[in-house]
C-alpha cells in the first residue's frame, strides 16, 4: 500500500518494482530500476527517505527516520532481508547484510559491506570498500575484487528480478 502522510506523498519512478504487502508512506522518493520486496515498510512520516537508482530492499525490511535526520540510500545499494535502517546514509554500491541494524547518523561508505546480523551504532562511519561485521560493527578487512564482483552481481540480478516480477504483476 502507498499512503500520503499529511502533505507528502511517495514519489516512485514508474520502473520500480514494489512487491505485495509492502507499505510506503509520506516523504519517500524511489529512483529508477529499484525494487522493494515483500513485507517491507518504508515510512517517510518524520523526515525524508531518499532511495536511489537500482537499489534493492529485500523482504521484511523496516526503514524510518528521526526528526532532522533523513534516510539516504545512494545508487546500486543492496539492503538484505530483515534489515532495519534508521536515519542513516548508505553510499553508492554498498551492501547491508541480512538482519543488520544501522542507526541514526551512521554512514556506510561507498562499496562497503556490512556483514549479516551487524549493529552499526549511531554516528559510526564504515569506511569505503571495507567489510565490517559484529555488534557493534568493526572493520574486518578491505574488500577483494571477488567481493566487489559478487556485490555487483546481486545489484544486477535484483534489478532483473524486479523487472521480471513487475512484468507479471497484475
Amino acid at each position: 500500500m502507498i499512503y500520503p502522510f499529511k502533505d507528502k506523498s511517495p514519489a516512485i519512478d514508474s520502473s520500480v518494482y514494489i512487491a505485495d504487502y509492502t507499505t510506503i508512506s509520506g516523504d519517500v522518493t524511489i529512483g529508477p530500476e529499484s525494487s522493494i520486496w515483500f513485507n517491507t515498510v518504508i515510512r517517510g512520516d518524520v523526515s525524508p527517505t531518499i532511495i536511489g537508482r537500482k537499489v534493492n530492499i529485500q523482504d521484511l525490511c523496516c526503514l524510518h527516520q528521526s526528526p532532522q535526520f533523513p534516510l539516504i540510500l545512494e545508487d546500486e545499494v543492496t539492503i538484505g532481508h530483515q534489515v532495519t535502517l534508521h536515519s542513516c546514509t548508505v553510499k553508492k554500491g554498498a551492501l547491508v547484510g541480512m538482519g543488520s541494524i544501522i542507526l541514526d547518523g551512521a554512514e556506510i561508505g561507498e562499496g562497503a559491506f556490512v556483514g549479516a546480523g551487524s549493529l552499526v551504532p549511531p554516528g559510526k562511519k564504515i569506511p569505503p570498500n571495507t567489510l565490517a561485521f559484529g555488534s557493534p560493527a568493526k572493520v574486518i578487512r578491505e574488500l577483494t575484487d571477488d567481493d566487489r564482483e559478487d556485490m555487483e552481481r546481486i545489484v544486477r540480478e535484483y534489478a532483473e528480478k524486479g523487472q521480471f516480477y513487475k512484468s507479471i504483476q497484475k
